[in-house]
């Protein structure tokens, strides 16, 4: 399709809750290790827990290579500022070099019970301070089996559409089909690019810049199954979860998101 052409694959880790000082610089110095040999043709980001944000932007330096990952984090609080005790704003973020920032995780909707408001307005705070938020939406299996996929992910773009308006074109999506995170289940390839379609028509009716928004599929991507995905016409890349934290696995994926 004509939005591929020019349009560079990402390839974003999402490390959940995972981490720690010596196990974060070990995984980074693996990483750079492999990107020295072999340079991304695709955009890569890694988004980590809040607390490393300082301790990744400091091995970034320590490593050329690094260079070319960009820095996201988690979640971001939709206040600017104030009295919000334990929120991060988009400002904190941008302080650390952050890039990139995921909001709406299935696991924030269902543990902190965010809804597509919500999402909508963390959407908005992120691109008020020049970072890229990645809208993660997606339905639940229960949602699945009724039929209900295309509704539910089309009710949760819808949101972000209407809290944002002009700036849509300025997001980045990422499909994650709840019953297949963590799970080891994966949509396939077909399945997939079904609701990619779907939404990326989605945007074309909201924006004419729709061909600029990256579509990422996030629902189990591994080294093994990568290049399947990545090869349809509407997946733009992948958030990566569990296979972000092994670098072979990690670097394997990257290096299957040829443009």
């Amino acid at each position: 399709m004509q939005h591929k052409a020019n349009m560079k694959k990402l390839i974003a880790g999402n490390w959940k809750m995972n981490g720690s000082l010596a196990t974060n610089e070990v995984l980074l110095a693996a990483l750079a290790e492999g990107l020295t040999n072999d340079r991304p043709s695709c955009d890569v980001a890694v988004c980590v827990p809040a607390p490393y944000l300082a301790q990744i932007q400091a091995l970034k330096l320590t490593h050329s290579s690094l260079s070319v990952i960009d820095v996201g984090a988690q979640d971001v609080s939709a206040q600017a500022s104030g009295a919000y005790t334990g929120e991060v704003s988009a400002a904190m973020l941008k302080d650390f070099g952050c890039r990139y920032v995921i909001v709406g995780h299935s696991e924030r909707r269902q543990y902190h019970f965010e809804t597509d408001a919500l999402v909508a307005d963390k959407a908005k705070a992120a691109l008020a301070s020049g970072i890229t938020p990645i809208v993660c939406i997606g339905e639940t299996v229960a949602e699945r089996e009724a039929g209900r996929t295309e509704e539910v992910v089309r009710r949760q773009l819808a949101a972000v559409i209407r809290g944002n308006g002009h700036c849509i074109s300025e997001v980045v999506l990422a499909y994650e089909p709840v019953w297949a995170i963590g799970t080891g289940k994966t949509a396939s390839p077909e399945e997939a690019q079904a609701v990619h379609a779907v939404l990326r028509a989605q945007l074309k009716a909201a924006t004419d810049q729709s061909a600029r928004v990256k579509i990422l599929y996030g629902g189990s991507m591994n080294a093994a199954n990568a290049a399947s995905l990545l090869a349809q016409p509407d997946i733009d890349g992948g958030l990566i979860g569990g296979a972000s934290l092994k670098a072979p696995d990690f670097l394997k994926i990257i290096a299957a998101a040829h443009v």
